[in-house]
């Protein structure tokens, strides 16, 4: 079934945010091309069980959602000397060359709708750029949207031997009874290169929220993602990475809190396409009244893969008997010289070590407090970004005190 709800959507529109950003040809056509193809494009693949979509996307509301030329935000993008962390207009000047080589490489604009949706409205965006042999350390990204609709493009390249740790933040500020936040992410990691890039979504609960991160590795390139979602009233959200090169590493690390009626989809997947490649995809949640989440995780180890290490776990914790939590861990093994793993597990707190806790003189809110906090831990402790690490500590916490 495709998707028809961009009668508001004209190449008018799309001429005018690529002129504003004054972007060359191949771009705008780029664009425009995105525009046409809405029509035949299908909404993101999500987990289908007879008669049931895990998540269904065909019930937003883009006509309603979408004001393609008023995009509102308060952006903050820093970065050190030695790296360049550009706004898109500034890289459509400064670094056209590189842009043609990256851009739509690792996301296809057309690979779905709200991908093509995203490619011929985006308006906002950043480029992070790490030269040969440099170490980058806290770049930071700060979004704020302060508009109905926002779509937001970033870049990452590194060159041979280079470093960046990237913290990225997706908040609201003037809120309007609902929003669109857009997020399409490209990470293009160079040969011995390592990216850590880490993102804490926080935007409000009467947001609509799509975001695609998407990674290749080089030879002997890590990425690794942090990736923490407590923001929306709905949230579908991939991230993911092509080993390309030989040793090539990846993890990924995820943490989510949903309450009241919030539905998070998330997946988290890596693809084995050289030799002698690891990975770890290791994500943990809570749902709570009526929240629900969707988690789907795939390792695809590829024929030419030999030596392949790839272990995930997913783990959620249901503090209501209202909420709901799905998981669907996948292996797809086609080299024999494979060692990987996968798990999922959801339940509840443990009645043991609630009444053991409680018949030590500890209140029973404060001791349900400490063990969920306490479940979250093996996720924080692989969270090397100190600031990340306690921002989503302290959410966590001021969550838990707000509980009935």
């Amino acid at each position: 079934m495709s998707t028809q709800v961009h009668a508001n959507l004209t190449e008018e529109q799309v001429r005018e945010i690529s002129g504003d950003l004054d972007e060359p040809d191949w771009l705008l056509e780029t664009r425009l091309e995105a525009l046409a193809a809405l029509e035949d494009l299908e909404m993101p693949d999500v987990i289908r069980t007879p008669g049931r979509d895990w998540t269904n996307l065909h019930e937003l509301d883009f006509e309603s959602l979408v004001d393609p030329l008023n995009a509102a935000e308060d952006k903050d993008q820093v970065g050190p000397e030695e790296a360049e962390v550009l706004s898109w207009a500034d890289a459509v000047q400064e670094h056209e060359d590189l842009l043609q080589d990256h851009f739509g490489s690792i996301v296809d604009p057309q690979e779905n709708y709200l991908t093509a949706l995203s490619t011929a409205l985006f308006s906002t965006g950043t480029v992070i750029y790490v030269p040969e042999g440099v170490d980058a350390e806290d770049v930071t990204v700060r979004t704020e949207q302060n508009s109905r609709s926002l779509f937001n493009y970033t870049l990452v390249v590194t060159e041979e031997s280079s470093s960046v740790t990237i913290l990225e933040r997706q908040s609201t500020g003037e809120e309007a009874e609902e929003q669109y936040y857009s997020g399409i992410v490209e990470v293009a990691a160079g040969e011995n290169s390592y990216v850590q890039y880490g993102s804490l979504q926080n935007l409000s609960e009467e947001a609509y929220n799509f975001t695609l991160k998407r990674g290749v590795a080089d030879t002997y390139a890590t990425i690794d993602w942090i990736e923490g979602n407590l923001g929306t009233q709905l949230t579908k959200t991939e991230v993911s990475t092509e080993l390309r090169g030989d040793s090539s590493e990846t993890q990924i690390v995820g943490a989510f809190y949903g309450h009241n009626d919030q539905h998070f989809d998330l997946d988290a997947k890596v693809w084995h396409r050289a030799e002698h490649t690891t990975a770890d995809l290791v994500t943990r949640g809570v749902t709570d009244d009526v929240a629900r989440s969707v988690y789907e995780g795939v390792q695809d180890v590829g024929s030419d893969a030999w030596d392949t290490s790839s272990y995930q776990r997913e783990n959620t914790l249901m503090l209501s008997d209202e909420s709901e939590a799905d998981a669907s861990p996948k292996l797809i093994i086609n080299n024999h010289d494979t060692e990987a793993s996968h798990s999922a597990t959801v339940g509840q707190i443990d009645q043991e070590d609630l009444f053991y806790m409680t018949s030590r003189g500890v209140d029973p809110r404060a001791a349900r407090n400490m063990l969920v906090e306490g479940f979250f831990v093996p996720v924080l402790a692989e969270i090397d970004v100190d600031e990340l690490r306690e921002d989503l500590e302290n959410l966590i916490g001021t969550r838990l005190r707000e509980r009935a």
